[in-house]
């Protein structure tokens, strides 16, 4: 049985015409050029960060107005839910703009601090899982395809890469602020 990631093409950087500014933060965080290997090599980064801790570690915040650990991780599902759905919408060539969203109302509204660490733990397994299978499955004009999310135009492989960007300064924040001597 063939690896699917050897089946994949290689994905190049995306030019900055294919993304918003706002977006470059993320894209810059991305090491090389093989989103594909980034996005899987982030699944076992992020378990390893995640594995062990307790849920008193899940309800830690490093400040009173900051998102608990079950805060974040819960966040970067969420996100890159929303990033994967506009992917396959301008893969699939769908032109309806796409909306924004408001991260705090979904922080607000999502039932994180209720929920033991290892379910969302297990929901970003799964969350990424379908995101690697979605981009493994894409052909190249797919990648290229463009549209428009929260106003500004995109294409798939920038979302690819703002999605492993996400997580990069994301896990950096729990590497940093959360865990940093814990």
């Amino acid at each position: 049985m063939s690896d699917p990631a050897t089946l994949a093409p290689t994905i190049a950087r995306p030019e900055p015409s294919e993304h918003s500014p706002y977006h470059e933060r993320y894209i810059s965080l991305v090491p090389g050029n093989d989103i594909l290997s980034t996005l899987e090599s982030q699944r076992r980064q992020m378990l390893i960060l995640l594995s062990g801790r307790d849920e008193s570690e899940g309800d830690f915040r490093y400040a009173p107005d900051k998102w608990s650990v079950k805060e974040v991780l819960g966040h970067v599902c969420d996100t890159e839910r929303i990033f994967a759905y506009r992917a396959l919408r301008i893969a699939r060539g769908d032109r309806t703009p796409l909306a924004g969203f408001e991260q705090d109302d979904y922080i607000r509204n999502g039932p994180f601090a209720t929920r033991p660490l290892a379910d969302l733990i297990e929901d970003y397994i799964a969350v990424r899982r379908a995101t690697l299978t979605l981009f493994r499955n894409l052909d190249e004009q797919a990648w290229m395809r463009r549209g428009i999310a929260n106003n500004n135009e995109i294409s798939v492989r920038a979302l690819a890469y703002i999605t492993a960007g996400h997580e990069i300064h994301h896990r950096r924040i729990l590497e940093e602020k959360y865990f940093a001597g814990r």
